[in-house]
């Protein structure tokens, strides 16, 4: 690149470093817009969304087949993995605008709809994306705590037996939860967690496979596959509450799949030629792919294994009891995968925050300056007051959260079904009808809109369920008690 298209293309970037730096420097070390060369592969990639997907969601995928019954259930899965692998690659597409190898870049979700479609939608994306991202952090401290309150758990029933009440409280576990986030949130940017995110996806799939595995043995030890057509049957649950739960199942598969919020921001990492978009699209197959048949499995085996009475989570539910060993290391391994995928998840909202700062205060030395510290045998570790204070106060309030509402996980259910229509679906498909300048009420356009309605119709729905949920917690809420 020479040294003047770098500076005509850079010239409203405020990292530009790469004006005044000879061209071959600049080629060598610099992306075309004058940041460090991204150096993210579809592997890395596949990495962050199989971290981002996979999370703990992934065990609730049995009950979820258990309302929905053998035809819904696997049907549904496919169909929203299908929506979701469709709809990320629309929004893959809208990474540059223009021009797919050089057009300008977007270095998040919430710049590619200002770019693409401007105006009040980008303050209504930037709500959603930002409330959810809260919400998720919320749900994975929670989540977290439940599974180590299941490893206490397990160990005190092999001790004292299946029938002992072995209560337990979850507020020592999210507080522990939390300073180890304090910590980690302390890595500057995305580019530098993808270590966390591989430790993070291995996790999942060591988990995953624990659950798949004694989901096999069951249906292997009950010389029977549970379960009917249909879900779980009128007698067990009423005609209302039926509905609500197969909404509500919607909402947990909407959830399981939702990672659209951050895709942008995953594709920021990868480096170029070729095009980020081809990379990026690889990357989205090879994970939906595989969190598919991870989803399959789970939800499937977990179904036939316990059918109508499958548990809402299949490690910290209790459906299984022994090997009490093998529970400890799949509860373990969500534990260290959901710490990954909350610094995952959390990285565009601590970026957007310190932007903002950054552009508020350009000359506060709080803000802008790093301290060094030497660490013995490595990178010496940068410190930035800003980013401590703030990060640090966000962890806290989201650990704060966790124990008042230990049942926020229906309310993280609402927050992802209404987040998978607009961010999932509305928003990429809108701007890739603006980026490929689609002629309205063409055959693309309605098809396109047509899918954008039905998704919305399924999040209403989902949404409507998961509230469902939250009324009937409230009827035995106590607050910092746990759910047992």
């Amino acid at each position: 690149m020479s040294e003047s298209t770098g500076a005509k293309q850079n010239h409203h970037n405020v990292f530009d470093v790469s004006v005044n730096l000879p061209p071959q420097v600049g080629s060598k070390c610099y992306d075309d817009d004058g940041r460090l060369k991204r150096t993210g592969t579809v592997w890395t990639a596949s990495a962050h969304i199989i971290t981002a997907v996979i999370g703990s969601g992934v065990l609730s995928l049995a009950w979820a087949t258990a309302q929905l019954g053998w035809i819904a259930g696997p049907t549904v899965l496919f169909l929203f993995s299908f929506v979701t692998y469709y709809t990320s690659s629309l929004l893959a597409a809208c990474y540059r605008s223009g021009d797919p190898n050089t057009g300008k870049r977007n270095y998040t979700y919430m710049d590619a709809v200002r770019n693409n479609l401007g105006g009040f939608q980008v303050k209504v994306c930037g709500a959603i994306q930002y409330l959810n991202l809260f919400g998720v952090a919320i749900g994975y401290t929670i989540a977290s705590s439940i599974s180590m309150m299941a490893i206490e758990r397990s160990n005190c029933f092999h001790s004292k037996g299946h029938d002992s009440p072995c209560g337990v409280s979850s507020n020592t576990y999210m507080i522990a939860f939390g300073i180890v986030e304090i910590i980690l949130s302390q890595i500057p940017d995305f580019d530098q967690i993808s270590w966390l995110s591989i430790v993070a996806a291995i996790m999942s799939f060591g988990y995953s496979t624990i659950g798949l595995g004694l989901g096999i043995a069951k249906v292997a030890e009950n010389r029977k596959i549970k379960g009917s057509l249909t879900g779980i049957s009128i007698g067990r649950v009423t005609e209302t509450q039926k509905i609500w739960r197969s909404f509500q199942a919607l909402g947990a598969i909407a959830f399981a799949y939702s990672y659209s919020l951050i895709l942008i921001e995953i594709q920021d990492t990868i480096k170029s030629p070729p095009s980020e978009y081809k990379t990026m699209k690889k990357a989205t197959l090879l994970s939906v792919v595989v969190t598919t048949i991870f989803y399959m499995f789970c939800g499937c085996f977990g179904y036939a294994a316990f059918g109508d009475s499958s548990p809402g989570n299949l490690l910290t539910g209790f459906g299984f009891y022994n090997p009490y060993w093998l529970l400890d290391i799949a509860n373990a391994a969500i534990v260290i995968h959901l710490i990954g995928a909350y610094q995952v998840y959390c990285q565009p909202l601590f970026a957007f925050v310190e932007k903002i700062a950054n552009e508020w205060f350009p000359d506060s030395k709080i803000i802008t300056r790093e301290i060094q510290i030497p660490i013995p045998g490595f990178k010496p570790l940068k410190l930035n007051l800003f980013r401590l204070v703030w990060r640090t106060i966000f962890v806290i309030i989201t650990t704060i959260i966790s124990m008042l509402m230990p049942f926020f996980n229906d309310v993280v259910g609402i927050l992802g079904a209404f987040g998978f229509w607009p961010l999932t679906v509305y928003f990429p498909v809108e701007m890739y009808i603006v980026q490929k300048k689609i002629p309205k009420w063409s055959s693309r356009w309605i098809s396109l809109q047509i899918l954008s309605m039905a998704c919305l119709i399924i999040s209403l729905a989902a949404g409507v369920g998961s509230f469902a949920g939250v009324v009937s917690d409230l009827k035995v809420y106590r607050p910092f008690q746990t759910s047992y």
